[in-house]
């Protein structure tokens, strides 16, 4: 037997699977990281008391200032995130709300996570060191490179690796004495890729004392999207083009191409 519902009544009934949605949606967990500027590391000198760039085989120079590469934090990929959390984040220029996928593309399991990282730490250190080695016409059967960086993952240190490399062993100083940062990964024949999380990044940079901040071309928009006061973009696309710019920036003898 059916019975009419009164007007009051039928909207209570019809409210309660909405109710119940918006519930799931705020409690539930969701497959996105937060994530916020991380730490940053002078490739010319120590961290955590041990020097990132060692080289036998060849002379090095003295160099001055320092070129430091950049990271982000994120959530782990076992972190329980919600619709507060992401509301939170997406108002917040400190932080950025990043799909857990792009993250953690090798999966959630925090091993497998940590040796993916390794490994590709160990690739864009090996192409860096190819790539600066190449470009100074070294050979790398007599020169010796080590490259030292604990709690620090990916490829993104390989622009700045190679820079290192070239600053310790080439003729004349990169940095002119400034703190300049940066990001990109870099293959063995000196071509410099995207990173992602590049917003984060330049404020990581900004924070630690950086006036200049070498950013992959194609992460231009990105980059000055929300760019800190005081930091100076410079857009790259390979390991010769990152040179010449930094050469010209410090001798103030032609044109350094800007985002």
């Amino acid at each position: 037997m059916l019975s009419r519902l009164t007007r009051p009544r039928f909207l209570a009934v019809c409210g309660l699977p909405v109710v119940a949605l918006l519930a799931t949606a705020v409690f539930a967990p969701l497959p996105f990281s937060v994530a916020q500027p991380g730490l940053t590391a002078d490739v010319l000198g120590e961290n955590r008391g041990t020097e990132v760039i060692t080289v036998s085989g060849a002379p090095t120079q003295e160099t001055s200032g320092q070129l430091r590469m950049t990271t982000i934090e994120a959530t782990g990929p076992d972190a329980s995130i919600h619709l507060g959390d992401l509301l939170g984040s997406w108002f917040d220029t400190g932080r950025a709300v990043m799909p857990r996928d792009a993250v953690y593309p090798s999966g959630d399991d925090l091993g497998e996570i940590e040796e993916y990282n390794r490994e590709q730490m160990k690739e864009s250190q090996d192409s860096a060191t190819t790539a600066a080695l190449g470009y100074l016409h070294l050979d790398d059967e007599d020169v010796d490179v080590r490259l030292r960086l604990e709690d620090v993952g990916g490829p993104s240190a390989g622009l700045l690796f190679s820079l290192g490399i070239v600053d310790k062993l080439g003729a004349g100083d990169l940095t002119g004495g400034k703190v300049i940062a940066g990001t990109g990964t870099i293959t063995d024949g000196g071509r410099v890729g995207a990173v992602g999380g590049v917003p984060l990044k330049t404020q990581a940079a900004r924070r630690d004392g950086a006036t200049v901040f070498l950013v992959p071309k194609a992460e231009c928009s990105d980059a000055r999207a929300e760019l800190p006061k005081g930091l100076r973009l410079i857009p790259v696309t390979n390991l010769e083009g990152a040179v010449d710019s930094l050469k010209a920036l410090e001798s103030g003898k032609g044109g350094v191409p800007a985002c």
